[in-house]
């Protein structure tokens, strides 16, 4: 991924509200799994159709509009959705209502909106965009493969201006409690503002949806460039250093060289040396920046942290909440992020100021 993509527009919906995060009020919370923020969704959904969309359409559509408002496009050329588990709720009611009725007397309409791409096809239809569309669902590096596959778009079809990416997962009431049958999540007392210094296995999770547009060429409206990002399935921890050294090397940077870095902590004790190891070693002299404790874990949640690190590029603002260590940045110009999920999926997005 050598060529790089202008961000200019975009939006999130997570835990906590972008005036919170920059305003340094962010909320706290007592469960392991958590909602994401309401949304007048109303302002841009007309409400018949409200009724009928699960939570991760709702946020995957409002963001996306938002997204596409603040470049000033209403149409892009476009469409790429990364979801690591779907219409989870739109599933569920699928797979009730076949114990219901005994497998009889079905109707189609939530497993039509059960589909992953359901999101993706939403945004189509309200929108009249007729082009690309593709959904993603590689799990914890579902959003990063949208924005790959983003860059091919640019690259193998010229007449390709802008693209709309974005990540989505939600929460459902039956299904994601599963979570703590095998230990993924937090077990007893929970402390968000504290999960970072536990010492047991497990995590948080919530639910979001973050958009961007993004354009290969840079106009007044661009405000960051995604530089580069690649996927690692597995990387051991001896390999990690040096893999992330390549990585910025490729990209004519030295950790050195690095403003900010945006790290996947999650509070899970059997995981958490990967970015334990990095912080005491290459980015020793760096800032560190953690996000997990305050809006969850979650499949796509990389989508958030990319526009976390754009919206700080953007603002040229640092939120003190999220910081790690006690360093300062005036002016950051380049942010890495890295994000792996119980040992595997290693993402590294790297992003840049203009």
């Amino acid at each position: 991924m050598d060529r790089k993509m202008y961000i200019n527009g975009m939006a999130s919906i997570a835990a906590q509200t972008e005036e919170d995060l920059f305003a340094g009020d962010l909320k706290s919370f007592q469960q392991n799994i958590f909602p994401a923020t309401a949304v007048n969704y109303k302002e841009y959904i007309k409400p018949m159709m409200l009724r009928r969309m699960s939570k991760a359409i709702k946020m995957g559509l409002v963001a996306a509009k938002q997204a596409l408002n603040e470049a000033g496009v209403e149409v892009p050329d476009s469409i790429i959705v990364g979801t690591g588990e779907g219409c989870k709720q739109d599933t569920e009611k699928f797979l009730e209502n076949i114990l219901d009725e005994n497998e009889s007397f079905l109707t189609p309409t939530a497993f039509i909106q059960s589909t992953h791409n359901t999101v993706g096809g939403q945004i189509a239809l309200n929108l009249k965009c007729t082009g690309y569309n593709m959904t993603y669902t590689q799990n914890s590096v579902s959003f990063e493969s949208a924005l790959i596959d983003a860059k091919l778009q640019f690259a193998e079809d010229p007449d390709t201006r802008c693209v709309l990416v974005g990540g989505v997962d939600e929460l459902a009431k039956t299904s994601t409690p599963f979570y703590n049958l095998d230990g993924q999540l937090k077990a007893g007392e929970i402390n968000t503002t504290q999960i970072l210094q536990s010492e047991s296995g497990g995590t948080i999770t919530s639910e979001g949806a973050a958009f961007f547009l993004l354009s290969e060429i840079r106009t007044q409206d661009s405000f960051a460039e995604i530089s580069d990002c690649m996927i690692y399935r597995e990387i051991s921890e001896e390999k990690l250093e040096e893999e992330i050294s390549w990585f910025l090397k490729k990209n004519d940077l030295k950790p050195e060289d690095l403003d900010a870095v945006i790290l996947g902590n999650n509070g899970d004790i059997r995981f958490d040396h990967y970015y334990h190891q990095l912080q005491d070693t290459i980015f020793k002299n760096t800032l560190q920046l953690g996000y997990k404790n305050w809006v969850g874990d979650y499949n796509t949640v990389t989508a958030y942290s990319c526009w976390l690190g754009a919206e700080i590029l953007k603002r040229n603002e640092i939120p003190q909440q999220l910081k790690l260590n006690n360093l300062e940045v005036k002016q950051p110009k380049s942010i890495l992020i890295y994000n792996q999920y119980l040992g595997k999926n290693h993402s590294l997005t790297l992003l840049r100021s203009l």
